[in-house]
């Protein structure tokens, strides 16, 4: 079922057979936590990539005057302080589960090993290009869209992310203030 799972997930970046992912399957475990708990301390180094079966999780950057919401990850998608994990170093990145949350983690040295695999490698190859697409748009989005269109298109991808996520963390995500926030919000639900 999980290798079926992350199938239907990353069919559409990248078809492979459901024999890939279930050798991926394989090296996975299934953990569990509870909202608000740490998974990744910051300035320690990540040992394991994370797959969201159910809830979601951010990375954040610890900074003199606060933290910083750098992402926000909900079911069906790998989490996790990717810059720690391929480095082998600490990071100032730390992640956390924002709700309960059910995940699968594998280990580095288990990814190491499946990119010894073809499959392993294309896999493994597409995420990181994909991966690196998706922060490239982002930070696009950051200089060149307003407040207003980057929330616009926060809701389209996560239509639930104001139950779900708490406020602080989503202004963080979008650059923005909570009053920014609450205008654009009575804005749009005037419209």
């Amino acid at each position: 079922m999980i290798a079926k799972r992350l199938k239907t997930s990353f069919d559409k970046y990248l078809p492979a057979t459901i024999e890939a992912w279930e050798q991926f399957a394989a090296r996975c475990e299934l953990v569990q936590f509870k909202k608000n708990e740490i998974i990744k301390q910051a300035f320690h180094i990540e040992r394991y990539a994370y797959f969201i079966l159910q809830g979601s999780g951010g990375v954040f950057l610890l900074k003199n005057v606060g933290t910083v919401c750098l992402d926000l990850m909900y079911e069906d998608a790998f989490f996790g302080d990717y810059m720690s994990l391929i480095s082998h170093q600490p990071s100032p990145l730390f992640t956390l589960a924002l709700e309960r949350s059910e995940m699968l983690r594998i280990s580095a040295t288990n990814i190491e090993a499946l990119k010894h695999t073809p499959m392993g490698q294309t896999i493994f190859l597409h995420s990181a290009e994909s991966s690196f697409v998706d922060k490239q748009q982002q930070q696009i989005d950051l200089l060149t869209l307003t407040a207003e269109e980057r929330y616009h298109n926060l809701l389209e991808r996560q239509p639930n992310i104001i139950q779900r996520t708490s406020q602080k963390y989503i202004v963080s995500y979008l650059g923005i203030t909570t009053q920014s926030l609450s205008r654009i919000r009575q804005k749009l639900s005037r419209n």
